[in-house]
């Protein structure tokens, strides 16, 4: 076996559809966790769900990267969109993933800083996690005409942008309008910034690829609940491309 890409999502439906097309599928426990070693088409791969927020991804991650020799981490599932001009069903492909629940408060709110720093103790001018920019550039071309699952009677597209992390839902317009303004985000969720983070400490290359499943108001928890499936479905569509072209 050549060594794998690790495919991780939050929940097991949003793993659904690359779980079902996996073959020589075997079942490994590391630290009380499953993952699932098999092959999809051509690539040795190894895929687990991590559960919600950024400890239990950044705990399996650590499993799985401490077990497995990877050659790349993926994470693959659904996100809020931020971005009005994102539609549910549409796929964001990450450029950066940031933390949008981590820095210093002070009078004025949250001042955000990079994950497991403080400009005070241990300054740094990074925020947030990037991909490698060969990679993106080989993405743009096929992704830009790949046809995606028709959602709400339209079909969605792939776009390139930011997805910030934190450790809430957010189920509220203003908190929506808020970070997308303060950010430039165009989805909100609640584990990739803290996969990429483990990755990076390992040294290997991560990719956020997030389908919007709500559009993070206040029909977020109901909207979410109607279309997880299909919009994990499109983002197991960007995947299978990501894949080929790693």
């Amino acid at each position: 076996m050549s060594r794998p890409v690790l495919i991780l999502s939050a929940l097991p439906q949003e793993l659904a559809a690359l779980r079902g097309s996996m073959k020589g599928v075997e079942d490994v426990e590391v630290g009380g966790h499953e993952f699932h070693q098999g092959v999809i088409g051509s690539h040795d791969v190894v895929l687990a769900t991590v559960g919600i927020g950024k400890v239990n991804a950044a705990m399996v991650a650590t499993l799985a990267l401490e077990h497995f020799e990877f050659r790349a981490v993926l994470f693959a599932g659904v996100a809020g969109s931020l971005d009005e001009a994102v539609g549910i069903g549409d796929v964001i492909v990450a450029e950066s993933v940031v933390p949008h629940d981590t820095g210093v408060f002070g009078g004025e709110g949250l001042d955000r800083y990079q994950s497991g720093h403080i400009a005070f103790v241990n300054p740094t001018d990074r925020f947030g996690f990037t991909p490698s920019p060969d990679l993106l550039d080989r993405l743009r071309e096929p992704l830009a005409t790949l046809r995606l699952m028709p959602v709400l009677g339209r079909e969605p597209r792939v776009v390139f942008g930011t997805v910030a992390t934190g450790d809430q839902f957010v189920n509220d317009e203003g908190v929506r309008r808020s970070l997308h303004a303060d950010l430039g985000a165009q989805a909100v969720e609640m584990e990739g910034a803290a996969v990429a983070q483990v990755a990076e400490h390992f040294g290997v290359p991560c990719l956020v690829v997030r389908a919007a499943s709500d559009l993070a108001g206040a029909e977020s928890a109901i909207d979410f609940v109607q279309f997880v499936d299909d919009a994990s479905a499109n983002s197991v569509r960007v995947i299978r491309v990501v894949l080929d072209l790693l």
